[in-house]
């Protein structure tokens, strides 16, 4: 018996043409779509993403990968969603997992596709590149977020603020995401430093209610979504 392929398909952060020439000719032939299921009613980001390009068809296939630390409860969830997943490849079907951004840049796929990898040795994994939302930020802004001999360090700063300190000593642009819960104490350290007019915050990236604060003297008290970033120019005193 065939066994079916599991794609990995990079959606982009959010306008629905930022995804692949690929990712759209992989997406539409594989008979199962799956991707992180929303919260309660609301249709997970990568669904969002991907309505426009799904065929009536296809069989979606939400998987539920809980928003929590507690890693007995994760393990549990990514080997329900591997399963689920193995259902539909030992059948010969092709599953085109959605992925919000790129699936290896903290992406949710990569836990399904090593967890699948661990149980079941024989499945076949592809993954399709895609826009992550650092580059949809700048191209929004308007600037280039490197140039030249410019160092580019990546926070997810929910867990790593702390770590801001010894990253401006290390590189010239920091980015950092999950920038929402701690945005308070980045401001405060970036006031220190002498960098809230050289640092930009990015919410929803490529989305209609995309939003660009510029001018962080005047943002101390933002309250932002999940789906924000903040980026320094360390380089820009």
């Amino acid at each position: 018996m065939t066994i079916g392929i599991l794609y990995g398909i990079s959606v982009g952060p959010g306008d629905w043409e930022l995804i692949t020439v690929k990712g759209v000719r992989l997406l539409q032939s594989s008979p199962i779509v799956a991707f992180p299921a929303g919260r309660g009613e609301n249709l997970g980001i990568a669904q969002q993403i991907i309505q426009p390009w799904l065929k009536p068809q296809q069989k979606l296939l939400p998987l539920d990968f809980p928003y929590i630390q507690d890693e007995v409860l994760l393990q549990q969830a990514w080997h329900k969603a591997a399963q689920s997943v193995w259902s539909y490849l030992l059948n010969g079907q092709d599953v085109a997992f959605a992925c919000e951004g790129d699936v290896n840049f903290y992406g949710t796929f990569s836990y399904l596709a090593q967890t699948l990898s661990q149980l079941y040795p024989e499945v076949i994994i592809q993954v399709v590149p895609g826009v992550i939302s650092p580059l949809a930020s700048v191209a929004s802004l308007g600037i280039p977020l490197t140039q030249r001999q410019e160092r580019l360090l990546v926070l997810p700063a929910l867990y790593q603020v702390e770590q801001l300190e010894s990253a401006l000593q290390e590189a010239e642009i920091i980015v950092l995401i999950k920038v929402s819960s701690v945005y308070s104490q980045v401001w405060s350290i970036l006031q220190a430093h002498n960098l809230l007019k050289s640092s930009y915050v990015v919410e929803r990236a490529t989305w209609p209610e995309q939003k660009i604060y510029k001018n962080l003297e005047e943002q101390p008290n933002l309250q932002l979504s999940y789906f924000s970033l903040l980026i320094i120019y360390a380089n820009q005193l």
